[in-house]
């Protein structure tokens, strides 16, 4: 570039993509060098990160109708119209699915996922998908060396100043989410990373997305993580109907005791005084089966009422329907090894340009700042 067009590139404070381009091809040796060590390196660090596979569970579940009646009178108060009264708010479903990623990303519902019992491809031995997070875990090698070498430092201090207490380090499998270890804590991150909810805000349509190194304990997971979703959300529906049902089932059991004892105590009576002359006698006779009769229709009562508090139950329990079951996924979606290399192409490309302008003093010039 001569002086006088350098001066007018200074004042214009442009970028000369022509000139750039004539400088490349001037310098073309140079970027064939630099690609070429580049797709190497690319490729040695796309193949050096594990694979990961992908499997996807959709669900689409029942809405009660008190959460669907309730969205009505939210939408109708929102233009300021009054339908009905304010008190049918109250019964609204406080777990609607919009919810379902936060109560996923929990940490009582990350650890239940610690005991579940996986098998990888390429074994025929079952472990809990804490032992395999924790020990089964395939890492670049860049990764593995430097968390090899930070371990080995943090092995030696704390070995320095352990202290006979420190030796009685809490079982894994005892996991208390109110108090966890580092371990533990670390485990339920990873978890948090390799499963994903996601709720459509329209069709309100579940997706439980579950990545993993192994197919075979991806689509195991991905089947775990729908059954205990179902259970916890049906455990949480059902909730004050089952409590009502314990209430009438305790009381049925002692009405129908009470029952049976009033129903001896007649029965050893009118077996004990066959013949009855005393009118005292018959009178106690009928005040025990009055007893007896009271107890026997509270019984009845009771039982009716448990019948009804079973079928609320079952009315209360919602419906799944799965839309996409978990399937063994076959072909990995990690890593993207050609996005990498793009990805390497496209920085050698610029910071060989960039040093290429600077040898020739003329990056600042033409970014319009003043050398």
């Amino acid at each position: 570039m001569s002086e006088e067009t350098k001066q007018i590139q200074q004042q214009k404070g442009g970028i000369d993509f022509m000139h750039i381009a004539q400088l490349a091809w001037k310098h073309r040796k140079l970027y064939y060098k630099v690609l070429g060590i580049t797709f190497v390196l690319a490729c040695i660090i796309g193949f050096s990160i594990p694979k990961t596979y992908k499997c996807e569970v959709m669900l689409a579940p029942e809405l009660s109708s008190s959460a669907s009646s309730n969205s009505l009178l939210s939408l109708a108060s929102s233009y300021g119209l009054r339908v009905g009264s304010s008190s049918m708010i109250g019964n609204s479903d406080a777990l609607f699915p919009t919810l379902y990623p936060d109560m996923m990303i929990s940490t009582d519902f990350l650890t239940s996922l610690f005991p579940i019992q996986i098998r990888q491809t390429d074994s025929l031995t079952t472990k809990s998908y804490y032992d395999y997070l924790k020990n089964d875990q395939k890492r670049a090698w860049w990764s593995a060396a430097i968390g090899g070498v930070i371990g080995g430092i943090a092995n030696v201090v704390s070995s320095m100043f352990a202290s006979d207490k420190d030796s009685l380090e809490l079982n894994d499998a005892q996991v208390d989410p109110f108090m966890l270890t580092d371990d533990q804590t670390n485990i339920a991150e990873l978890v948090a990373r390799k499963v994903v909810c996601d709720v459509d805000q329209k069709t309100l349509v579940i997706t439980i997305d579950v990545v993993d190194q192994d197919p075979l304990v991806c689509a195991t997971l991905a089947d775990s993580v729908k059954n205990r979703l179902q259970a916890f959300i049906t455990k949480y529906r059902t909730n004050k109907a089952r409590v009502d049902l314990e209430y009438y089932d305790n009381l049925c059991r002692e009405s129908k005791a009470q029952y049976d004892k009033a129903r001896q105590i007649y029965a050893d009576f009118v077996d004990a005084n066959n013949d009855l002359i005393l009118a005292s006698e018959r009178a106690k006779q009928t005040d025990l089966e009055n007893e007896m009769q009271l107890r026997y229709n509270a019984y009845v009562n009771y039982s009716s009422l448990r019948q009804g508090a079973e079928a609320r139950v079952q009315q209360a329990t919602p419906a799944f329907t799965t839309l996409q079951n978990a399937t063994v996924p076959v072909k990995p979606v990690g890593p993207r090894k050609k996005r990498i290399v793009l990805i390497f192409f496209f920085l050698a490309i610029m910071g060989t340009t960039a040093y290429l302008l600077h040898k020739e003093n003329e990056l600042l010039p033409m970014l319009g700042l003043s050398k």
